[in-house]
């Protein structure tokens, strides 16, 4: 069975360019930085002080001075920046990072987020990601294309909100959607689904793009 975490990770991937600074939010997320093309040279941020980020660690090799903003430990890339929570802040509120790659437990048609809070169970807080989605030009968000079946992408969300109208694009197991003002277009669809398949799987009516494409990048073996 494909591994669709990956999936989406290695798609994403493919969304930067040639000097990009972009911003990798906790979870999924985070596995984005392992996928990047060899001929891209990007510079990938974590909220709580670096720029520079790279691949998960792996196990056994752990530096315990290097953690991505999930906790996770990670490398980092010989032209790594650190720096403290001010400067880090700073270059998101300050419009500095082209993107911010999120995960969701909601985005509605017109593009608002909730990814942050389930009404009733213990949270730390919502961290950065109101400022990630207030400060970045283009939101990004990756992931499952449902909860144990239940709709992700809706009419509206019915959890709290992060920000509102802030979703640019959204990538998962099933295809690849961008938020417009007309509602959300399917621009890719993965093999493996059919547009009644992705529509079934949707709380809300997709449009399909005339110039719709097959998913851009293949599962391994």
């Amino acid at each position: 069975m494909a591994d669709l975490k990956a999936r989406i990770a290695k798609r994403c991937a493919m969304e930067f360019n040639d000097g990009d600074f972009i911003n990798l939010g906790i979870g999924l997320p985070t596995q984005v930085a392992n996928y990047i093309p060899e001929d891209v040279i990007v510079t990938l941020h974590s909220e709580n002080g670096f720029a520079g980020l790279a691949e998960v660690a792996e196990p056994g090799k752990e530096d315990v001075n290097i953690i991505n903003s999930g906790g996770v430990y990670v490398t980092a890339v010989d032209r790594v920046n650190y720096f403290d929570s001010a400067t880090s802040f700073g270059l998101v509120r300050g419009g500095h990072v082209r993107a911010t790659v999120l995960g969701a437990m909601e985005v509605a048609e017109n593009g608002d987020l909730a990814n942050w809070i389930v009404p009733g169970k213990k949270v730390a807080g919502m961290g950065g990601a109101m400022d990630l989605c207030a400060g970045c030009p283009e939101v990004i968000i990756v992931m499952l294309h449902t909860q144990k079946g239940a709709h992700k992408i809706l009419k509206k969300c019915t959890l709290p909100l992060t920000a509102e109208r802030c979703v640019s694009k959204i990538i998962t197991e099933m295809g690849v959607m961008e938020v417009t003002e007309e509602g959300i277009v399917v621009t890719e669809l993965h093999p493996d689904f059919t547009k009644e398949d992705i529509q079934a799987a949707t709380g809300c009516d997709l449009i399909f793009s005339p110039d719709l494409k097959p998913y851009a990048v293949e599962d391994d073996e």
